[in-house]
């Protein structure tokens, strides 16, 4: 940073080009909210999560570069690993909802239910 508190011009061509990277992900968060909502399948909701909690790592990373702040790049890093734990949650309880269906179904067939 400048010690005078004026900005250079690439400094100022680096923020334009955060924020216009910060407003584009949130669009896509949006777009990638409204596909964990419609679906159609569950497969489509968790990998629609699992780009959700992507774009707000990116995010957090290009905050901690807007802002200068190092301590969000640790923050960053922490929610990479809880969104990961999330998405691996979602998908044993989808393979376990899955798995109870299927066996369902084939004792029905067999008729004994």
């Amino acid at each position: 940073m400048v010690v005078t508190g004026e900005l250079t011009a690439l400094e100022t061509a680096y923020r334009a080009v955060y924020v216009g990277v910060l407003i584009f992900l949130a669009l896509m968060i949006f777009f990638c909210l409204i596909r964990a909502v419609k679906g159609p399948r569950v497969a489509d909701r968790i990998v629609a999560v699992n780009m959700m909690g992507t774009m707000v790592m990116v995010i957090i990373a290009i905050l901690a570069l807007f802002l200068e702040e190092g301590y969000l790049v640790d923050i960053c890093l922490i929610y990479a690993m809880i969104s990961f734990l999330a998405v691996i949650v979602l998908t044993k309880v989808y393979m376990g909802v899955h798995r109870e269906k299927k066996s369902m179904e084939e004792g029905k067939k067999n008729g004994n239910i």
